[in-house]
């Protein structure tokens, strides 16, 4: 079992800036992609970010490309999501999401563990 603990979130103007951060526990072993998708009720669930843990992959929806960035830092298995010049359509829940001994083919995984959610909300 994969543990996951998500930090950051909250609420920021238009055009501003939050970083999400997440922590697979530390016996997690195989883990081959982490990643972030977003929900907003009673819509699809969307993939945001994805990245391979050999660091040498990543993937973004279009929507967020160029505004976004992943990153990872293996010694502490997390990832992280910093997300500027930040739009009110970006308002959801976000997951984090972690893949052990599958590889992801996008931001959307496949992925076998999921976070609780942390809320991003971005005001007009």
């Amino acid at each position: 079992q994969v543990h996951l603990t998500e930090s950051g979130g909250g609420s920021v103007q238009a055009g501003g800036s939050l970083n999400l951060s997440c922590t697979a526990s530390r016996t997690s072993s195989g883990l081959r992609c982490m990643g972030w998708f977003r929900q907003i009720p009673g819509k699809e669930r969307e993939g945001v970010a994805a990245i391979y843990t050999s660091g040498d992959k990543t993937f973004y929806d279009d929507s967020v490309k160029g505004r976004f960035t992943i990153s990872l830092d293996n010694a502490e298995n997390t990832v992280s999501l910093h997300m500027n010049d930040l739009k009110p359509e970006d308002t959801a829940l976000y997951y984090c999401a972690v893949s052990r001994w599958v590889f992801c083919a996008g931001p959307l995984g496949p992925y076998n563990y999921y976070g609780q959610g942390t809320q991003v909300t971005v005001s007009s």
